[in-house]
């Protein structure tokens, strides 16, 4: 399966339109509280699939997906495709990116 994946300078773009994508990050509550991306929603991919069924609930919705590096981002992308989902996509490089080409004061670690 090939995944919808983007650039951080794209994902930021479509964040900045007047009905921007929910912004999913799947990373834990410790890496949230140390460096988020404003306006990020925390559902940690280790509480996947129950949080799914809860808190994303029209399969519809676009969705941007965000961890560390894209790797847990890529997994829960998957995750959501294979269950309906239609307009779910990774954000290549995770955070890390964001912090070098967007925002330097969101802390790297």
């Amino acid at each position: 399966m090939h995944l919808p994946e983007i650039s951080v300078i794209a994902a930021h773009e479509r964040l900045a339109v007047s009905a921007p994508p929910r912004l999913i990050d799947v990373r834990e509550e410790d890496e949230f509280a140390f460096a988020r991306i404003p306006g990020a929603e925390l559902l940690p991919l280790s509480l996947w699939p129950g949080i799914v069924a809860e808190k994303l609930t029209d399969p519809a919705e676009p969705l941007l997906l965000v961890c560390h590096h894209g790797g847990r981002s890529a997994q829960a992308t998957a995750f959501l495709l294979q269950n309906g989902f239609t307009d779910v996509t990774n954000v290549a490089g995770g955070i890390d990116a964001w912090s070098q080409e967007i925002a330097p004061s969101i802390p790297r670690y």
